[in-house]
């Protein structure tokens, strides 16, 4: 069970990284977008590069934050029943979410959007705007980092309850509001 831990552990860790530093593509979105909007409205002048890239990086922080958003027990959740269970309970019923649900999504979202991805690298795809990003492929590979970190933090979910349905303490996990445990 010592390996589930640190594997729990290491798993936490790589998302909490990733996260923090994809968190700073959100002042890069304002900060782009904001100029956009002053080129536009103060200079009269239009980027379409730069109209793109603040889509880019919004969606690329949605997408690679997912996994530490999971992390931080940040997603939707019903909890009418969830906040009810003991901890054993709660367990169960993540272990089941992310083995019946969450892991088969994944499934077919990882394999569906492998073609797509990797037909944009084949063909060094670029932007359909003129004068638009260039690397398209590197938005579209956001899909499978999507998929990756959201499934690695998935693995720790089943670690984790795997542990207490032992009767072991997992590794401290956090919250939106800081440490827990």
């Amino acid at each position: 069970m010592d390996s589930v831990a640190r594997a729990v552990a290491a798993i936490d860790w790589i998302n909490r990284v990733v996260g923090r530093v994809v968190a700073w593509l959100t002042l890069a979105t304002v900060v782009v977008c904001g100029t956009v909007v002053f080129l536009r409205y103060s200079l009269g002048m239009g980027r379409v590069w730069m109209q793109e890239l603040y889509v880019w990086t919004h969606a690329m922080t949605f997408l690679l934050a997912a996994g530490f958003a999971y992390l931080l027990n940040a997603h939707v959740r019903v909890d009418i029943i969830y906040a009810r269970l003991s901890a054993r309970g709660r367990a169960w019923i993540d272990l089941l979410g992310v083995v019946f649900l969450l892991m088969p999504w994944l499934a077919l979202l990882g394999w569906t959007s492998w073609t797509y991805v990797s037909y944009s690298w084949q063909t060094n795809e670029i932007s359909v705007q003129s004068n638009g990003m260039p690397a398209m492929y590197v938005l579209k590979s956001a899909i499978i980092g999507f998929v990756v970190l959201l499934a690695l933090q998935g693995l720790a979910w089943i670690g984790r309850s795997i542990l207490v349905l032992n009767g072991r303490e997992p590794p401290p996990n956090e919250t939106l509001t800081g440490p827990l445990g």
